[in-house]
C-alpha cells in the first residue's frame, strides 16, 4: 500500500450538490505518469479538485498520499497539499515579486523557517528546471515556457509524492509544450514522483505515450496505454 499514491473506490465526485462522476475506481502508483482526458465539462477539473481538497469528498473511499479524503478537514488540507505539487494552465505567479521571492513565499506559507534550508531548496528546484540564472527576474520578464518552468519548480519545493497538472501546456506553443513535457517526464522519473496530467492536447499524448484515464458520460475509464 505504501506504493499507492491515489486510491479511489466507488467514489462519487460532486460539484457542490451536482453529481459529476460516479463509481470512480482509480489507483495511481508512486512514480507513475497518467494522463486525464475528456471533453470540457466531463469532470476532469472536478476530479482533480477533489484530490487536492478543493471539493469535498462525499461518497465512497478515497486516499491521497496517505490522507483519507472522507475525513479531510480544514486543518488537514494544507498538510495534504504539502505532499502535492499543483500546476495550472495559468501560471499564477505573484507578479509583484521576483522568481526567488515567489518560491520563498510558498516555503514560508508551508511552514519552512530555516533560512539556509529555504535557500538550498529554492536553488535545488531552480537547478532542476535549469533556471537558477533567472532567480532575480520578475514574471513579466520571462517567456511563457520559462514561467511554466518556474511553476514546475514551485510545485517541486515540498518534494511532492504527486504532481497534479491541469492543462499545464494549454497556453504554450507546440515546441515549448514539448520542452515542458520532456522536463516534466524527466522530473517524474528522477524524483519518483507520480503525475496526473489533464490535457485536451492529443498531440502531447501521441508524442509522449503513457497510461490514459478518460472522463466520459459520468464515469472514469482506464485505457491502459491505449496509444502505446
Amino acid at each position: 500500500m505504501e506504493n499507492i499514491i491515489v486510491s479511489l473506490r466507488g467514489a462519487s465526485i460532486y460539484q457542490q450538490e451536482h453529481l459529476v462522476l460516479e463509481n470512480v475506481n482509480l489507483t495511481i502508483h508512486k512514480g507513475e505518469f497518467v494522463y486525464l482526458i475528456g471533453k470540457t465539462g466531463s469532470g476532469k477539473s472536478s476530479l482533480l479538485k477533489t484530490l487536492y481538497g478543493a471539493l469535498s469528498f462525499k461518497k465512497g473511499k478515497g486516499k491521497v498520499s496517505g490522507f483519507d479524503l472522507t475525513a479531510l478537514n480544514r486543518t488537514q488540507i494544507p498538510l495534504l497539499r504539502r505532499k502535492l505539487g499543483i500546476v495550472f494552465q495559468d501560471f499564477n505567479l505573484l507578479s509583484d515579486r521576483s522568481v526567488w521571492a515567489n518560491l520563498e513565499f510558498v516555503l514560508r506559507a508551508t511552514g519552512w523557517t530555516n533560512t539556509k534550508r529555504k535557500r538550498q531548496q529554492m536553488g535545488k528546484v531552480l537547478d532542476m528546471v535549469d533556471l537558477r540564472h533567472k532567480r532575480t527576474s520578475m514574471p513579466h520578464e520571462l517567456s511563457g515556457g520559462e514561467q511554466q518552468r518556474i511553476v514546475l519548480a514551485r510545485a517541486l519545493l515540498n518534494n511532492p509524492e504527486l504532481i497534479i497538472a491541469d492543462e499545464p501546456t494549454g497556453n504554450l506553443d507546440p515546441d515549448t509544450s514539448d520542452d515542458i513535457m520532456v522536463l516534466l517526464r524527466n522530473l517524474s522519473k528522477m524524483n519518483n514522483t507520480a503525475v496526473l496530467f489533464a490535457t485536451h492536447d492529443y498531440r502531447v499524448l501521441e508524442n509522449f505515450p503513457a497510461r490514459i484515464i478518460r472522463c466520459q458520460n459520468g464515469r472514469v475509464l482506464d485505457e491502459e496505454n491505449y496509444l502505446v
